[in-house]
């Protein structure tokens, strides 16, 4: 006990100043008094990302259950093997992780008893995040523990949260593209705004406007504004978010502080849609992204309804997006998505699926590599060859793709899923991450595969230069029947110049 309370260990601690009523909280589970103490006390002043600690404490399996059904945000939780049966804390890992279909919070094992739970089994059998023995916790290493158990649980969060908004936002296509009128599309707008955010109404304000690129900045047209409806004066909105919107429409750019947001998206026939959201809390980075995904949806749903545009365009937009959010995050191009999904559609079309589903594939392709939204940077844009250890990290893509997409009712996100999940098996069985073989991987699946590599081998790489076509070819054809389907292949070499030409149309 003496070298958990007073280790001469060393680390160094974050220094920003704390964000009010924001907290980290932990869940300590243990029947001994001295073990609550001493772990307050060894963390005490500790903060992850600008937020303190807020400690739970239980003392006993059942306690535990009762504060874990009352508080939804639980970071990570301490739980010790032995309390009040030999077995108790393991039986609560159970509840947590089958019971309350908790699958978020950070679950570590501590136990002074080893014996009574040896660790691989119980590493091996129970979905726990870490094992330690009391004994070998020092200040720095359970300091050094926490810190890891926050990054995996803020890491969730954040995809979480990515998947709640891309699904508010793809629903809010919807929504825009049935209005028939421009004041039916402004008030839809300021009805999802709280919903992407994920956010009462009445913890934002909102302002959407629209101008023409060549008019002044201040002749902007409000589209709706917070409290104030559809299509109000001018007038009516704070000066300071006017002045930011014709600041935006002045410098043709997106801006933002630490509390407010302004897109700017102009649009193909000389028109602009700006959106103003703002905060009481600082915006964090991810708050940014969702709107800078659903501003960008609203222009192109305010330029559908003006030309009549239909709802399959809307989504390949916000497909595109949503692929190159991801590609932009590897140094890749944005075309590289839209090239994939032209690719797929045409695939689709001639291996004779419906020109309705061939839409879908080409609407979902783009989502292909999503999951790389959990790979390090330092992986995903080496640009040497990656060892043993760094290609397994790269590989959970597929699968990370998968858990993000599968659980949405949305057509074309269900296919997303499917492709993020499969676009790495092959036609032989030696693909990722399942080792599907042949008609065992979805059409969708074996469609996006074929087209992925055909333009990233013909494409500029980090870790590679583009490929000459020759080289390319010669590739897809050795390949066939292995990691391709053989019809695949024919089809594609058959109809080359029609792959050529969408190639040609959108170029890096």
């Amino acid at each position: 006990m003496s070298s958990f309370l007073f280790s001469d260990d060393s680390i160094e601690e974050p220094t920003t100043p704390q964000l009010k009523s924001e907290y980290w909280d932990i869940l300590i589970v243990d029947d001994e008094e001295d073990i609550h103490q001493v772990t307050k006390l060894v963390l005490s002043g500790f903060e992850f990302e600008k937020k303190p600690l807020r400690f739970h404490h239980a003392y006993s399996a059942k306690e535990a259950k009762t504060i874990l059904e009352k508080e939804q945000l639980i970071s990570v939780g301490l739980v010790d093997v032995v309390m009040e049966t030999s077995h108790a804390g393991l039986d609560l890992i159970k509840y947590i992780r089958n019971d309350l279909a908790n699958h978020d919070v950070r679950l570590i094992l501590r136990t002074g008893q080893p014996g009574e739970a040896p660790e691989e089994s119980v590493i091996r059998d129970y979905d726990i995040n870490d094992y330690k023995n009391k004994t070998e916790l020092t200040a720095v290493k359970l300091k050094t523990l926490l810190y890891s158990a926050l990054r995996a649980h803020r890491d969730i969060q954040t995809i979480e949260k990515h998947k709640r908004g891309l699904e508010q936002i793809i629903n809010a296509s919807s929504s825009f593209l049935k209005c028939n009128s421009v004041r039916e599309f402004a008030s839809t707008i300021l009805a999802h705004v709280s919903n992407v955010m994920g956010l009462s109404d009445n913890d934002i304000y909102c302002a959407a406007a629209i101008n023409n690129r060549k008019e002044s900045g201040s002749h902007f047209k409000l589209l709706a504004a917070s409290g104030e409806g559809v299509e109000p004066n001018s007038s009516v909105i704070p000066d300071h978010v006017k002045e930011l919107f014709i600041e935006s429409h002045n410098l043709k750019a997106s801006r933002s502080t630490e509390t407010e947001y302004v897109g700017y998206f102009p649009s193909a026939g000389g028109g602009e849609t700006m959106l103003y959201v703002g905060k009481d809390s600082q915006m964090k980075s991810t708050d940014r992204q969702l709107l800078e995904f659903f501003a960008n949806n609203i222009a192109l749903a305010y330029d559908n309804i003006k030309l009549r545009e239909t709802v399959k365009d809307s989504q390949k937009e916000l497909s595109y997006i949503l692929g190159e959010a991801v590609e932009r995050r590897s140094k890749e191009t944005g075309s590289h998505v839209k090239r994939v999904a032209h690719y797929s559609m045409l695939m689709a079309q001639l291996y004779g699926l419906s020109d309705y589903y061939a839409e879908i594939i080409k609407l979902a392709s783009p989502l292909h590599d999503i999951g790389k939204i959990s790979i390090p940077d330092e992986i995903l844009n080496k640009p040497d060859k990656l060892n043993d250890a760094e290609w397994e990290i790269m590989k959970t893509h597929a699968q990370t793709g998968y858990e993000i997409l599968q659980h949405s009712s949305n057509e074309i996100l269900q296919c997303g899923a499917t492709i993020a999940h499969q676009h790495h098996e092959k036609w032989d069985g030696s693909g990722y991450p399942r080792g599907l073989k042949g008609e065992q991987i979805d059409i969708v699946g074996r469609i996006t595969a074929l087209a992925d590599v055909f333009d990233a081998l013909g494409s500029d790489r980090c870790y590679k230069p583009s490929w000459p076509l020759e080289k390319v070819l010669a590739l897809i054809q050795s390949e066939k029947g292995k990691q391709f389907e053989p019809k695949l292949v024919d089809l594609f070499i058959n109809n080359l110049d029609q792959f050529i030409a969408i190639r040609d149309s959108y170029p890096d």
